[in-house]
């Protein structure tokens, strides 16, 4: 039975930065030789990144990615990594956009994976199934594959599939039985959600069944805009037992040696499966050979608990959108409340203290307590903490502007907003703004005022979980030895946002322990009226609530960008109309 060590690249790619993304190839190509594998894997896109998005219809895009890929694979045989076998995604095209006037039926961009080896392109395969829902829109860019590649490596049949192909069943892995396969490559762009590893081996070990296959799936990680994507890669034999499986949040080079059927079929070109073609090609069965001695175990990382394996996506996501749009630092109010102190807190840990500023706005409502949870946190983080007291400023709108009640509430949100930004202007920073997915969801924020900026860490995080992570980062703190960044009284204290005398959050809103499963069933669910009164709700406070987030869709749309962490984030995720009269209530 032969034996292939794979080497899984699970590495971090920028879109449109198609030659540091080359450049990144060779470099853990390098790696994965040196650990002696004979066939590398990298993820969906890898050479443009991914989502890719309307730069599909760029014709140069496309042809400098296409240019892009003969160049690696001869770079490789130059940097002497020529005989080992390469799959690495990239964008192609076989015909004009499908959104121009000269668009042909079945032909257009190509979500597309080839396989280098010898210096040539020697095998490509174009995704079959394309997601169309959630963040994706691939019926929009591409056209579908009608065939499975089967190459042969080392004396072993192997297909090529690409992402959505694994989440749906039926097409190439149905096909990859049919063929006589024993090894399944498939290579992802697969964005996190809170416990999507947990969806992703039993499905794995699905389609193993399916292809009567071993698996092994590379997922790309970092962050790029609103997506973080969290790696996960791993290997499956053809019972659906796990062999290895690399950890969430880090590139990182997964080695293995996997047993697999020798090949049987007859190598012609072309034959016919159901809705697919099979081609056939094949790579020399000289591989570089494995090193002799001990057999190459990948290791089985177990999964984290939910607070840990978010903190990490926000922290990943977070540190991406920073340092691939080149910003020096990040700057954010801190209010001493628990919003701001998390948002504080991932910064440091995405970023360093030295690149967190931190900045105490009081006003003549701002208690004591708040001020100083403020400045604790920045002693405890060692962020750059600075005081700028807006209560001059809003007094000089006052003596010329006629405003009362809440007129006055959004003035003191909207002076911070226009200190902040002064700050990034001056320095360069990218303004931070704090608003978790409850308050985004019922509007509860100030338009220009504290939702200004440019990122935002928490904006896909209910406030009942800001606490939880709150509490989870703070003991995780304590079992490493370090001082808890976030101080307990911001965690303790009921929220607010100072804004008029003895203001509380509860004012305005129900409990957040009431306010949450609502918005989680009617967010995330989609659930109408009647399914939240059925699931237990108040059907006043239902109401109450459901107004409240119809009518915040203006502000919504406005918000900054932030990282994905639910299965319906605000954005691409969910699109509603603003201008809508439609009401769960009638």
């Amino acid at each position: 039975m032969p034996t292939l060590r794979l080497a899984l690249c699970q590495v971090d790619p920028t879109v449109g930065d198609i030659a540091g993304n080359a450049d990144l190839v060779r470099a853990w190509t390098r790696k994965a030789a040196d650990a002696g594998a004979q066939l590398a894997l990298f993820p969906e896109l890898m050479l443009t990144g991914y989502p890719v998005e309307d730069l599909v219809f760029r014709r140069s895009f496309v042809a400098a990615s296409r240019a892009a890929l003969h160049r690696l694979a001869a770079d490789l045989a130059a940097d002497g990594l020529g005989d080992l076998p390469v799959l690495v995604g990239y964008l192609d095209a076989d015909g004009p956009p499908q959104v121009s006037a000269d668009a042909e039926p079945g032909r257009g961009a190509r979500n597309a994976a080839a396989l280098l080896h010898g210096g040539a392109v020697v095998a490509t395969y174009f995704k079959h199934h394309l997601p169309n829902y959630g963040v994706f829109d691939e019926d929009r860019y591409f056209v579908s594959g009608d065939a499975l590649t089967v190459v042969r490596i080392g004396g072993v049949d192997v297909a090529l599939t690409i992402c959505e192909d694994l989440w749906q069943a039926g097409g190439p892995f149905a096909v990859a039985r049919h063929a006589g396969v024993g090894l399944v490559l498939n290579i992802n762009g697969s964005p996190y959600e809170l416990n999507k590893d947990d969806i992703r081996l039993p499905l794995v070990r699905r389609r193993a069944a399916e292809a009567g296959a071993a698996i092994a799936y590379v997922n790309m990680v970092g962050g790029q805009d609103e997506l973080v994507y969290d790696g996960d890669s791993m290997i499956v034999d053809a019972t659906g037992t796990l062999l290895a499986r690399a950890p969430q949040f880090v590139e990182h080079l997964l080695v293995h040696d996997v047993d697999l059927p020798p090949a049987k079929e007859p190598l012609d070109g072309e034959a016919r499966a159901d809705e697919m073609r099979i081609v056939r090609a094949k790579v020399s069965d000289i591989l570089p050979p494995a090193p002799l001695g001990e057999v190459a175990v990948g290791g089985i990382i177990e999964p984290v608990a939910d607070e840990a394996e978010v903190w990490q996506a926000l922290v990943v996501g977070l540190r991406d959108y920073v340092n691939k749009n080149r910003f020096p630092s990040v700057v954010l109010g801190l209010s001493g409340g628990i919003d701001s102190a998390v948002v504080a807190a991932l910064a440091v840990d995405a970023l360093g203290p030295d690149r967190v500023v931190g900045v105490s706005l009081p006003s003549q409502h701002s208690s004591e307590h708040s001020r100083a949870d403020a400045e604790e946190l920045a002693k405890r983080t060692g962020l750059d903490f600075r005081i700028e007291p807006i209560q001059p400023m809003v007094d000089t709108f006052l003596a010329n502007m006629s405003l009362s009640g809440v007129a006055v509430e959004n003035l003191q949100a909207r002076v911070r907003g226009v200190i902040l930004m002064a700050l990034s202007n001056q320095e360069g920073h990218l303004v931070l703004t704090t608003g978790n997915k409850s308050e985004l969801a019922v509007g509860y924020s100030t338009l220009y005022g504290d939702s200004v900026g440019g990122y935002n860490p928490v904006k896909d995080v209910w406030k009942t979980l800001i606490w939880r992570l709150a509490k989870w980062r703070n003991a995780d703190a304590e079992r490493r030895g370090e001082t808890p960044p976030i101080p307990e009284s911001s965690i303790g204290k009921p929220p607010s946002a100072e804004l008029s005398p003895g203001q509380l959050d509860s004012d305005s809103l129900p409990e957040y322990d009431v306010l949450d499963p609502i918005l989680i069933g009617y967010v995330d669910g989609d659930l109408g009226r009647e399914g939240l009164v059925a699931s237990g709700h108040d059907p006043a406070i239902v109401d109450r609530v459901l107004r409240m987030v119809d009518t915040a869709e203006y502000k919504r749309r406005q918000s900054a960008p932030g990282t994905k962490i639910s299965i319906k984030a605000f954005g691409r995720d969910r699109r509603l109309p603003i201008t809508n009269r439609w009401r769960e209530d009638g």
